[in-house]
């Protein structure tokens, strides 16, 4: 950056964000922005979001077109004052890119943390261990088909000043295929010998939906591990689910008939692309992936309804637990938060699907970030 240009750079939304796909411009050329405004919609692997401006002025160059795939740290567009000749704007952008493609362009040299193999109980699972710190650790706990990457916009944001690991379950992603019974315990199980694998005594719990019952479960059958839940759309709070989500997800396998299933995990249809789509077809390809799906849901969803009744555990128990719902949920209805005792925290969030951590991320962090730190 100079004293009057502002490079525009594909951004790093996670840290295992490698690269994004600019699926269209909001401003236009000429157009003056301040900080914070929304510049560009940004695809990734798992979501469409938007790219705040990092400053403010006059929006000189849109130097990627929509559609371009890009490194995480390449130059996409160009913030100037008007006087800022255009000779100069120009001079800037090539030598930005000679040195972005010689590899001093800083951000796009390094070197994303990886995901490690680590066996819990014969399982091999794929966790990712970030951050470091005296403060309880948080466990990341996604949802179903999820993995890791659910928790792109959240996992670094939760990491700083403590430990935080997410990992996918047995059944998906880099994890082993084999899910036992497919049950709420299993999952649980699991939960339980990661953190005696990881060498960690209690661990705040962060579940989402199916993980938001895999969490629940842990409070109840290992209560003296969990320092705290936040449930986001958390399954067992009642026996209503979409099954025309789950049978969806299991049974399509192009991107005609998966994309409409995908669409309904979010209010806005927009941040479901392509590259989620396909992220998610080259999962199913795995072997195992499909009969796993199978297994779970028909043990966790028998005839179309939650078999588990996980209420009593925040009714009943003392554990301090956080709901965070949006109220427009096509898979699992927010009213099943109703009805639970005051001393559980409830954030109902307006137009806002079944994925607020991906769909509200800074809210939700701040959220988590804020409970956990009690």
């Amino acid at each position: 950056m100079t004293d009057s240009i502002t490079p525009i750079t594909m951004p790093k939304f996670g840290l295992a964000m490698t690269e994004g796909k600019l699926a269209g411009w909001m401003v236009r050329p000429g157009a003056s922005v301040k900080a914070g405004d929304d510049l560009a919609d940004i695809e990734t692997s798992k979501i469409t979001n938007a790219y705040e401006s990092p400053a403010g002025g006059v929006l000189r160059r849109q130097v990627a077109a929509e559609g371009d795939t890009l490194p995480v740290g390449a130059l996409i567009g160009v913030l100037a004052d008007a006087s800022v000749p255009d000779a100069e704007i120009d001079a800037f952008i090539t030598r930005f890119n000679a040195e972005f493609s010689s590899g001093a362009g800083g951000e796009a040299e390094e070197a994303a943390p990886e995901p490690k193999l680590v066996d819990v109980q014969g399982n091999s699972l794929r966790v990712l261990d970030l951050g470091h710190g005296d403060a309880t650790p948080i466990v990341l706990v996604h949802g179903f088909g999820g993995d890791i990457g659910n928790w792109l916009f959240n996992h670094a944001a939760l990491a700083a000043g403590r430990r935080v690991i997410a990992f996918d379950l047995p059944g998906h992603g880099g994890s082993t295929k084999d899910v036992g019974a497919g049950s709420l315990d299993f999952f649980a199980g699991i939960v339980v010998g990661l953190l005696d694998t990881l060498g960690i005594p209690q661990a705040h719990l962060v579940g989402h939906s199916l993980g938001g019952g895999v969490a629940l479960t842990v409070a109840r059958t290992a209560p003296a591990r969990v320092a705290s839940l936040a449930l986001i759309a958390p399954a067992g709070m009642g026996p209503e689910i979409n099954m025309d989500f789950i049978t969806g997800f299991i049974t399509a396998d192009r991107q005609k008939t998966i994309q409409p299933v995908l669409a309904m995990l979010v209010h806005d249809k927009t941040l479901v692309g392509r590259k989620m789509a396909d992220d998610v077809l080259r999962y199913k390809r795995l072997d195992g992936a499909v009969a796993a799906l199978t297994q779970i849901a028909a043990t966790c969803f028998p005839d179309g309804k939650q078999a588990d009744d996980l209420r009593p555990v925040l009714e009943q128990g003392d554990v301090r637990a956080l709901i965070l719902w949006g109220e427009d949920d096509e898979i699992l209805p927010a009213k099943q938060s109703r009805g639970l005792p005051g001393r559980v925290t409830i954030d109902l969030l307006p137009g806002v699907g079944h994925m607020p951590q991906m769909e509200r991320a800074a809210d939700i962090n701040k959220a988590i970030a804020a409970f956990v730190a009690k």
